[in-house]
């Protein structure tokens, strides 16, 4: 087994059989983040966390968030690369994930800009009319240093799982317009100059479908501030992107779809999240395994590099082993998401399909990075917990994986919702079945349905295990889609 191919993402994925577009210009990203962006990345999360002017010098509101200066240029690389303009008109959206996969390798908390740009983007070439995608989409696709970002803000301080009840923010129709006034809590990628912003119309039920999505400009037609910024958040890992709580008053909005579909376009974006923390997920699994890794090689413990120890060393293969599962799991959501990606509702099997594998791969590549980063400072012993060292940065960062976009818990049970309501499961069996081990997919089906056939009580206080052990089955048996057999 190649151990080799955990130094570097390219060196990775090439491993996997996966070709990389020449026009992608991959190891040119990759040279730059081992000549540069590595050092930047690391004083950042040290000493150059983002900070919030509210006002200027005149006592003018401004809400400017600063960053150190080598900041925007580590930014600007995957803008540059293509994290959201190859899904509309470069090598497709496959191409735009790879580059977040590199720049999750090097530093994840980073991915999270280009993740809701790319969502926000998604949303309003989809949903947007006319004369919308012409003013919004154009910025957002840039290549320089000019580029717009954008933000998908959902939750408020109720909590982000149960919308229906906790999205306070209500929407009043101006014109072509709506005016949007309430609080969003967690507000990731703030001072964004578009987010997408989940708020009920005037008048709605207070239910999820009584939500829709509005997209929300940074700055007024006047010029004037749209939004403001109470306060940006402190947090364990992503430490360089400005969480923060937003104030709406009166703001400017423009609905994006239905009213009545807006739940389903709040879901769409969080998918797009979701297929994303997973391909996180599996990048920061790698950089775990390679500081590990190239810590293993050169520390000497009776008379030997640990690495060559037997335990260590099984250890290290059965976690390559997940890690390519844990790839081809991710992958695979990619690729439904792009076959997927033009539906709209009512949607078809195939989407739900592509839903339940987003729950899964989510669910289980979170997991997985918690406790592949956990291992890794087990790898370098004491020194594994030291600030000064790498190491405990990767755990920082995968604390984040399993609750952004959704708990564990939100994942397992909305895809058990798609199980029982959409019958999801059945195409699942019937996607896996080319490569499953026959015997044990007619197990896993049997599971499922003797799982559904429960009191709904008993479904969800019971449905971790399957879920869990579902995942991983689904991980295992698609290596042998996309990935070269040792």
């Amino acid at each position: 087994m190649d151990l080799d191919a955990l130094r570097t993402p390219t060196r990775f994925l090439q491993s996997l059989g996966l070709s990389l577009p020449p026009e992608l210009e991959l190891q040119e990203l990759e040279s730059w983040w081992e000549a540069e962006g590595n050092a930047i990345s690391m004083m950042i999360d040290r000493l150059g966390t983002p900070w919030l002017r509210a006002f200027d010098r005149f006592g003018r509101r401004v809400d400017e968030i600063l960053y150190p200066p080598d900041y925007r240029r580590m930014l600007l690389q995957g803008y540059r690369a293509g994290a959201v303009w190859h899904a509309f008109e470069g090598a497709g959206l496959p191409t735009a994930f790879l580059v977040g996969y590199l720049t999750a390798f090097y530093d994840a908390g980073l991915y999270c800009p280009y993740t809701v740009s790319l969502a926000t983007a998604l949303a309003l070439h989809k949903y947007g009319d006319a004369e919308l995608q012409a003013r919004f989409l154009p910025p957002l696709l840039r290549r320089d240093g000019e580029v717009w970002q954008g933000a998908t803000w959902m939750t408020e301080a109720g909590g982000g799982s149960d919308l229906g009840a906790t999205v306070e923010t209500v929407a009043r129709p101006e014109g072509s317009r709506w005016r949007l006034t309430g609080e969003k809590y967690f507000a990731s990628n703030v001072g964004a100059e578009l987010a997408l912003v989940a708020a009920r119309p005037e008048g709605a039920p207070r239910t999820v479908r009584g939500l829709a999505l509005f997209l929300l400009p940074r700055y007024r037609e006047d010029g004037g501030l749209n939004y403001t910024i109470r306060r940006l958040k402190d947090k364990i890992g992503t430490r360089a992107v400005p969480t923060g709580e937003v104030e709406l008053r009166h703001s400017e909005a423009y609905l994006l779809g239905r009213p009545e579909d807006g739940i389903y376009l709040i879901l769409e974006a969080l998918n797009v999240s979701r297929v994303s923390n997973s391909i996180g997920s599996v990048a920061l699994m790698q950089r775990a395994m390679a500081e590990a890794f190239a810590f293993a090689e050169r520390r000497i413990a009776f008379g030997r590099p640990i690495l060559q120890h037997p335990l260590l060393r099984r250890q290290f293969e059965e976690r390559l082993q997940t890690l390519r599962a844990a790839f081809a799991l991710a992958w695979t959501t990619v690729h439904m998401l792009d076959a997927v990606r033009k539906e709209q509702p009512p949607y078809s099997p195939r989407y739900h399909l592509f839903r339940l594998l987003t729950h899964l791969a989510k669910y289980w590549t979170a997991e997985q990075a918690v406790q592949t980063a956990k291992w890794a400072m087990e790898v370098h012993g004491g020194i594994g917990v030291l600030g000064e060292y790498p190491v405990e940065r990767w755990l920082r960062e995968a604390m984040i994986l399993p609750i952004w976009e959704g708990t564990p818990h939100r994942q397992i049970l909305d895809g058990l919702e798609a199980m029982a309501r959409k019958g999801a499961h059945h195409l699942l069996m019937e996607f896996l079945f080319p490569e499953a081990d026959p015997r044990v997919l007619e197990e896993m089906r049997e599971r499922v349905e003797a799982h559904l056939r429960r009191t709904p009580e008993e479904q969800e206080a019971e449905a971790e295990p399957l879920f869990r052990d579902l995942a991983r089955f689904a991980a295992e048996t698609l290596i042998r889609r996309y990935l070269r057999a040792d």
